[in-house]
């Protein structure tokens, strides 16, 4: 094959669990709608590590990725790190979390809270 190839990164994805949590806090909210802010700041025992917000706005440079009537906030810096990653929500013994499915990620800290690329 001769010439460039295209690459069309895959999105990042809300599970069908972090959906269900992000409905109950709009309910519990009051909310027309919520978002969720996902973003990746330096630090943790792997060098990256993940954050999580309820979004009160957006900025010009961030991407809104509509699941119905919730979304995933993210900005122009952490998307690099995140793209192609699903945001999943658990709850178990250790307490209730949002939680990154990172493919990009080559090592994880034993908590699943910070990765290295």
């Amino acid at each position: 094959m001769s010439g460039a190839e295209s690459f069309v990164p895959t999105p990042l994805l809300l599970s069908d669990n972090a959906q269900r949590r992000l409905r109950a806090l709009k309910a519990e909210e009051e909310a027309e709608r919520i978002a969720l802010r996902v973003y990746v700041t330096g630090g943790g025992c792997s060098g990256f590590q993940y954050g999580f917000d309820v979004a009160n706005g957006i900025n010009d440079d961030d991407t809104e990725i509509p699941f119905g009537d919730v979304s995933l906030i993210v900005d122009p810096l952490s998307w690099q790190y995140l793209v192609g990653s699903t945001i999943d929500y658990e709850e178990g013994l250790a307490g209730a979390r949002f939680l990154v499915q990172n493919p990009n990620a080559t090592t994880t800290c034993g908590c699943g809270a910070s990765f290295m690329v």
